[in-house]
């Protein structure tokens, strides 16, 4: 499903840490050349990553902070990553736009709903480093304003705009 657990000793797909690798893959993507030795190989993770995410997005618009845990929380870092991932995907003609738009249109959705009156996304997951069981995962606090989860918003208004 291109889904990578947090790491080596936990098998949790914690929502940020597959967030990064979204939204770093979209970043190599953007500048790499398409002649590069490793163009088709990352292009190709980053597809079956995009497609892995997919049925994993809940009905708000929002991913589980624990991806693969439905009844984990839904969180707003992990959310503004993927959308970003699929916001510059479409853009570029790297997905289906009408296979992945509706995602990151509802991904879009759900993190506006979430911004204060202060400009502060709220039910960002607080720095996680690796976790011995899923409860510890699950018992994560969430926090507004957490620049964790400022940023991937500012990032997918960026590509919006463009």
């Amino acid at each position: 499903n291109g889904l990578l657990p947090h790491s080596d000793n936990t098998p949790y797909y914690w929502g940020r840490g597959v967030g990064w690798v979204a939204a770093g893959l979209t970043e190599a993507l953007t500048t790499m050349k398409k002649d590069h030795p490793m163009y088709n190989d990352i292009m190709g993770y980053y597809k079956k990553l995009m497609a892995g995410l997919l049925p994993l997005q809940a009905e708000s618009g929002l991913w589980h902070q624990l991806l693969d845990y439905p009844d984990s929380y839904e969180e707003t870092s992990c959310t503004g990553m993927f959308t970003y991932a699929y916001i510059v995907g479409i853009k570029n003609g790297w997905l289906d736009a009408k296979t992945y738009g509706p995602a990151a249109r509802r991904g879009w959705l759900a993190l506006t709903e979430k911004i204060n009156e202060n400009g502060e996304i709220s039910d960002v997951c607080v720095g996680t480093n690796e976790m011995q069981g899923a409860e510890a995962y699950l018992q994560r606090e969430r926090r507004t304003g957490d620049f964790h989860g400022q940023a991937p918003v500012l990032w997918c208004a960026n590509a919006l705009m463009q």
